[in-house]
């Protein structure tokens, strides 16, 4: 069997080994590794990836170390930070998928836009998804979820509008927030010209993008637009601040680790030793990360929100807050599903093509999609 028809069948594969949990009205599924029964470590290829990247930081001496970084530093290596950030993937589109290059006006000037459209009949309107990229509200492009994005609209016969919006710290928050907002009400505006139905827009995004995600989904509820009808979060950051609440407090003791003790601490930290770093750069002081459009949460009310899809990763720091915020949406009425794949890392999508949980994912995203604008 060579490569390729194994990648194949460990993709079939995640459809076969879950675990299906109902608690509190809220839906869980738990994805196994395709290929191990072991529990409490990492997937085979994320061990491989996470060991030469330890050989690699270990040979620079750990320069690049986030835990290294002087906050007060003036000369913050942000190029740097950005260089390091997203993975080559491959595009594993079987058909045409039309790109489109658009830049929009928004409310604080303009935005570009790729969007991606599926082989569809002539004059068909389809279901619209708003993607927005991670990268801590300071990195990321549209550039590495390009192959994601195809994935998705070939996946779930939708348009995906990829976003570029502007990021901190040139432009701190609210800046990048009401380009994805502004994208929201645009491409309802603008549904027939881009021949979507305005009544099946959905937003998704990964990380930081899952929180401008959701954030928009609770700007377009609190304005009464009723636009966005569905969200789909990947790994999303939604309590920046990692503040406690009733349902929520950070412990590394909630992970099972079992195994590859030293690598999954590692992969668990460095996302959150970031944190602080982000807001001081994404926020800078003029906004308190207690604010719902930072930490949605926090939230005093998550009534009314679209229907939800959260994906999350094993071994990810983020991956207790999101289960947090899946329970207090479903504790709000909202109809909310929660997958989780284990023996993976932080921002696994960004390998599509060589972990196939990646691929797993846009198919989940997509078969919701399909269910709910059937």
């Amino acid at each position: 069997m060579d490569h390729q028809e194994m990648y194949q069948k460990l993709v079939s594969r995640l459809s076969e080994r879950t675990i299906v949990k109902q608690q509190e009205g809220l839906e869980g599924i738990v994805k196994k590794i395709p290929d191990s029964d072991a529990e409490g470590e990492l997937d085979p290829r994320v061990f491989q990836i996470r060991s030469e990247q330890a050989i690699m930081h270990q040979s620079v001496k750990g320069e690049n170390a986030i835990e290294q970084i002087d906050l007060e530093n003036q000369e913050f290596p942000l190029e740097e930070f950005r260089a390091m950030m997203g993975w080559k993937n491959k595009d594993l589109t079987r058909t045409n998928i039309q790109t489109t290059y658009r830049t929009i006006s928004g409310s604080n000037g303009l935005i570009s836009l790729r969007i991606y459209r599926p082989e569809t009949r002539a004059n068909e309107s389809v279901p619209a998804i708003l993607f927005y990229h991670g990268g801590g509200f300071i990195g990321g492009s549209v550039d590495t979820v390009e192959n994601p994005c195809k994935a998705l609209a070939e996946k779930a016969g939708a348009v995906v509008i990829s976003v570029d919006y502007r990021l901190a710290p040139e432009h701190p928050f609210p800046s990048g927030l009401m380009d994805c907002y502004d994208t929201v009400q645009w491409v309802h505006q603008h549904a027939q010209e881009i021949q979507v139905n305005p009544s099946q827009i959905a937003v998704c995004g990964d990380s930081a993008g899952g929180n401008l995600a959701t954030v928009c989904a609770m700007m377009d509820r609190d304005a009464g637009a009723g636009i966005i009808k569905y969200q789909a979060l990947i790994y999303p950051t939604v309590n920046m601040g990692k503040i406690e609440t009733d349902d929520f407090r950070w412990d590394i003791e909630h992970y099972q680790i079992s195994n590859h003790r030293d690598l999954i601490r590692s992969a668990i930290g460095e996302i959150g030793q970031s944190g602080e770093w982000l807001e001081k750069l994404y926020l800078q002081s003029k906004t308190e990360v207690t604010n719902p459009h930072v930490s949605p949460l926090i939230a005093d009310d998550l009534s009314g929100m679209p229907e939800t899809l959260i994906i999350t990763a094993e071994f990810d720091y983020l991956r207790l807050e999101c289960e947090a915020y899946a329970r207090k949406l479903s504790r709000s009425g909202v109809r909310t599903k929660l997958i989780q794949y284990n023996g993976m890392d932080h921002a696994f999508i960004d390998k599509l093509g060589i972990y196939p949980q990646a691929e797993d994912c846009m198919g989940e995203i997509a078969l919701e999609i399909k269910r709910r604008f059937s």
